[in-house]
């Protein structure tokens, strides 16, 4: 009788298959996991944006979205969220979350406005009327109404 210790070269194959197949499995959905929680991050950010847009009109009755995006026509765009001060002085921080490249607030020429942010994924989310749509490309010089 033969007194070995240890697996046989077919165990471990076996063992190395199951492996290979689970990453091959599992990998995937950790990446599609990972570009999900960055969406959804810069989705929280455009809403904490709103948020702060939010205190910033209701502070002074003579605040208006168009001193934000600098111009009271559809499609006018401020600058970066982050250095803009009206924002800013609400307590909006001056750098981005890590998941967020951009965002910009757009008048939508009605005393409303629309807030784009892109995410590190390159997805363009912009958020108006409380409504979050997934835009193909930048959308922030356009109407919001039209988003």
């Amino acid at each position: 009788m033969r007194n070995a210790k240890g697996f046989t070269l077919i165990e471990l194959l076996i063992v190395i298959a199951i492996i290979a197949i689970l990453a091959a499995v599992l990998i995937p959905n950790v990446i599609g996991a990972r570009k999900r929680a960055n969406d959804s991050s810069a989705q929280s950010y455009a809403r904490q944006v709103a948020t702060n847009v939010e205190s910033y009109l209701a502070a002074q009755p003579t605040n208006k979205v168009s001193d934000i995006t600098g111009g009271g026509a559809a499609g006018d765009a401020s600058g970066e969220c982050n250095t803009t001060p009206q924002l800013t002085g609400e307590g909006l921080a001056t750098t981005y979350p890590t998941s967020v490249l951009s965002c910009k607030v757009t008048n939508d020429g009605n005393g409303g406005y629309g807030i784009q942010v892109r995410s590190v994924t390159q997805t363009y989310w912009t958020l108006y009327n409380g409504t979050f749509k997934k835009q193909a490309s930048d959308v922030s010089t356009q109407d919001p109404a039209t988003w």
